[in-house]
């Protein structure tokens, strides 16, 4: 490792990205203000209150704040003053067409734009469509700041650990110099740097996530193959997973995938190669596989109870889209619980990270399942009296269950649906229960 210099970086946007980015910059020796127009948010941050589920996070911002390093602020303007690097991590929702809504990188951009230090470097940081760094150099309107994309590539549950320890870092910019710099914060981490133009870095991004979303969609293809033909789902991908050309990250069926990237991607990159005259066929494709999956495990669960799920009794294990997060967006789980609640069933659920009363945005999220929606305080009392047991996320305390336990709780003759394949078929039916996992014999 080379010795990295020392750079004064301000944040705009304390979101998952934004903190974490903050939190990690600080930790490798930078001066680091994280800024958001919330200003409960940034009292709570102040306080030591970390807003999300991540780990090894809340220690980091308390270690990195009492280092000096790390401080917050409710002004943006205040925040970029005295910055020579300036990272936009804002919101970019996906609109009803696959567009990235860009409004808020507009906003951040046009309350930065005079407050900025002369010679500043502003980063992209969010996920922005291709084009975005001319889009803020049209709002900042400084002939003497450089706009540079630097794409992050962090999952949810191990952002920490992927961040200071990155694949690789790449940094988009017509700019070299501002490219270099934008490099150096980096410097101390053992990773390549590729240096590009920024329509490249924009691309690198929705290309990869969109590949991403593409083996687990394969693996929930070729587990619906392996039911219709009697295989083996696990047996199958370890056979395809052994392959170095493949490899085994991301091969795992399931109930789809969800968070507030992968689905939010996939549409952006369709829609974009749509905006440019090309139809990604392929990429349609992987969302409509991901689609048909949340119906297939909606319609394992319909067989479980008997073939009609009206006044059925579901228990559901795991709400958040991925383990190790609180994280809603997307999540395949609500997915299958809003089916589940339009066809009449009454759902007991259970997630180790949402708890009763749902908060504000945990509400908004998931919309009008929240008020039919039995959070319960364990697996067990999640489970008590259930016509059918369904595994949506793949929290390790639920591989850990006890079998015996969990079938002296349910309703007489259940099944369980393993729609992540946590657990071994033959020890379900061993403690008298009927199992049904993705492509599982």
């Amino acid at each position: 490792m080379t010795s990295a210099p020392t750079h004064h970086v301000a944040i705009v946007g304390t979101g998952y990205v934004g903190l974490t980015t903050g939190a990690a910059l600080a930790s490798l020796g930078h001066r680091v203000v994280c800024a958001d127009i919330d200003a409960e948010r940034i009292d709570r941050l102040r306080q030591g209150h970390i807003p999300i589920v991540e780990e090894g996070l809340e220690e980091m911002v308390r270690a990195q704040v009492s280092a000096e390093r790390l401080s917050f602020a409710s002004d943006s303007a205040v925040a970029v003053a005295d910055a020579d690097l300036v990272f936009l991590c804002v919101p970019t929702p996906s609109g009803p067409d696959g567009r990235s809504d860009l409004r808020y990188i507009k906003a951040a951009g046009a309350d930065i734009r005079e407050a900025l230090s002369i010679g500043a470097v502003v980063v992209n940081k969010s996920t922005v469509p291709v084009g975005s760094t001319k889009v803020v150099e049209g709002v900042l309107l400084r002939d003497d700041i450089s706009v540079v994309s630097n794409p992050e590539f962090l999952r949810e549950g191990t952002a920490l650990h992927d961040f200071l320890h990155p694949d690789r870092i790449v940094i988009g910019a017509d700019d070299r110099r501002a490219a270099e710099k934008v490099a150096s914060l980096y410097a101390s981490l053992d990773a390549p740097v590729l240096i590009t133009d920024p329509a490249s870095a924009e691309t690198i991004k929705y290309a990869a996530n969109a590949f991403l979303a593409t083996k687990i969609s394969f693996a929930n293809a070729v587990a619906a193959m392996c039911e219709a033909v009697g295989a083996d789902v696990a047996d199958v991908i370890a056979g395809l997973g052994s392959d170095h050309r493949i490899g085994p990250d991301f091969l795992r069926p399931g109930p789809g995938w969800g968070g507030s990237c992968l689905p939010k991607d996939t549409r952006a990159l369709v829609t974009i190669a749509r905006d440019y005259g090309y139809d990604f066929a392929l990429v349609r494709g992987v969302i409509a596989v991901n689609e048909e999956q949340r119906h297939r495990v909606v319609e394992k669960i319909r067989t479980a109870t008997g073939g009609v799920l009206e006044g059925a009794t579901v228990a559901v294990l795991g709400l958040t889209f991925k383990a190790h997060t609180d994280d809603l967006r997307d999540s395949p789980s609500i997915a299958v619980v809003s089916d589940l609640v339009d066809a009449g069933a009454k759902i007991r659920a259970y997630d180790p990270t949402v708890t009763a009363p749902l908060n504000r945005a945990q509400q908004a999220t998931i919309g009008a399942v929240a008020s039919v929606l039995q959070l319960c305080d364990d697996a067990y009392d999640a489970c008590a009296g259930a016509d059918a047991v369904v595994v949506l996320t793949e929290w390790p305390e639920f591989a850990a269950l006890d079998l015996d336990h969990l079938a002296g709780t349910v309703a007489e003759g259940a099944t369980v649906i393993d729609a992540r394949n946590l657990l071994s078929p033959d020890a379900v039916r061993a403690a008298g229960l009927t199992y049904n996992g993705i492509g599982r014999r």
